[in-house]
């Protein structure tokens, strides 16, 4: 080969391994998207199971508030960026149900697609 084309080959080389890597990130992050939702989602399920069945107990309220916010801090420990943020934002709002308030509990289930949105749209 001729220096030129030994350059032209390095070149293609370096752009070819550029992009699989970027492919191969772009899968991986759309892999732990996919993960950070779905665990979200089973936060808030358990959430919402323990709040239909002790309804009017504000302490189990309160119990599963600080169980799905601990576990919501815990996951959005495992990301970063965007994800990581509306985690936090998720978890939060499990934090200020801590005091088993029935009022905040049913106004915050109101607004529990709203999060699953922001987690979703992070992932895009």
């Amino acid at each position: 080969m001729t220096p030129p084309r030994r350059r032209l080959a390095v070149a293609a080389a370096t752009l070819t391994l550029a992009v699989l890597t970027t492919a191969c990130g772009a899968i991986g992050q759309a892999v732990d998207c996919n993960a950070a939702a779905n665990d979200a989602s089973k936060i808030i399920t358990e959430w919402t199971s323990a709040l239909t069945a002790n309804a009017t107990d504000e302490k189990a309220i309160g119990d599963a508030s600080k169980t799905a916010a601990d576990k919501t801090k815990a996951l959005a420990g495992k990301y970063d960026g965007e994800v990581a943020a509306a985690l936090n934002d998720l978890a939060d709002s499990f934090t200020s149900l801590e005091g088993g308030d029935l009022s905040k509990a049913t106004e915050f289930t109101g607004k529990i697609t709203g999060f699953q949105t922001k987690i979703t749209s992070a992932c895009s």
